[in-house]
């Protein structure tokens, strides 16, 4: 039964490391900003895995409440300076975040930027069911975002024909 429960188990450890995690992400995404657990880049995300693993190290006793949120500090610190010299220096962005590419014009897929993204026509096509697409011809864009996620721009219907162009800029429109 010692899978259930043990008497050798750090209960009180526990407990004591999820407030003190609880109370640190509180304080760390106040100082840093709510950026802390967005997703606007792949790094991002990765960031916010990571964090979530060294929450669980500690969690478990298998590293030190100290050197866990120091981690995870100095993790949300780089966050945190990397969106700065982002915003400051264009060739530091384009180093660090994917641009957004086009997989779809209008209905006609874009062949050559799916090859590109390693995306599959198939994975388009559940995002238009998703988007509640129900006719091609109601697509403007289909857009691979540099956070990984598809973005489906639509009409309501085949007869509205109001689109602002803006949506776009930035994407990558390889055909």
């Amino acid at each position: 039964m010692d899978w259930i429960y043990s008497p050798t188990d750090p209960l009180l450890e526990t407990i004591a490391g999820s407030i003190i995690a609880f109370v640190l992400i509180i304080l760390l995404t106040r100082i840093i900003g709510l950026r802390s657990f967005a997703k606007f880049t792949v790094y991002d995300f990765a960031v916010t895995i990571a964090v979530g693993s060294i929450i669980s190290s500690v969690l478990t006793s298998s590293t030190s409440v100290v050197q866990g949120f120091i981690a995870i500090g100095a993790l949300l610190g780089l966050t945190y300076v990397f969106s700065a010299l982002q915003k400051k220096y264009k060739p530091f962005d384009n180093l660090i975040s994917n641009d957004p590419v086009l997989l779809m014009d209008g209905s006609k897929m874009l062949y050559d930027n799916l090859k590109s993204a390693k995306v599959q026509e198939g994975q388009v096509v559940a995002k238009l069911r998703e988007a509640n697409v129900l006719n091609y011809d109601q697509i403007v864009a289909v857009v691979l975002e540099s956070t990984g996620d598809i973005s489906v721009l639509h009409r309501a219907s085949s007869n509205d024909d109001h689109f602002e162009e803006r949506l776009l800029q930035g994407v990558v429109k390889r055909k």
